[in-house]
């Protein structure tokens, strides 16, 4: 089971990353108005706000992945914490912009946490 969970937490560190990238350097091009649903004005409007929230992700990709490197008793505790940031993050999204981001970042951040606790324990 650890070896699942250090999966799991892999790739929801590369789920945050590919989302930094969406939202930081590709916003406003045709790839990153597929990933909003915006048209090129409101991709224009938002792009300062959504690279906010693109560099936010980031720092959910590194502590994810410093998560992985890390030796324990530090590792579970920064996987556990980071991984409550993505699913309580993702809880806030579906509720307050978009319900597709409860089964794009919520579920895939409660599994690994899921995950990790069992494997912990």
């Amino acid at each position: 089971m650890p070896l699942t969970a250090d999966i799991l937490v892999a790739l929801v560190a590369l789920l945050h990353a590919y989302i930094l990238v969406m939202e930081m350097f590709l916003w406003e091009k045709e790839t990153g108005r597929r990933f909003s649903g915006f048209d090129a004005k409101t991709a224009r409007d938002t792009a300062a706000m959504a690279a906010n929230q693109g560099l936010y992700n980031g720092f959910l990709a590194a502590g994810l992945v410093w998560g992985l490197i890390a030796d324990d008793p530090i590792a579970f505790r920064v996987r556990v914490f980071f991984l409550s940031c993505v699913v309580i993050a993702g809880l806030y999204g579906a509720a307050t912009t978009n319900r597709r981001i409860l089964f794009a970042q919520a579920l895939p951040g409660a599994l690994a946490l899921s995950a990790v606790l069992v494997a912990h324990y």
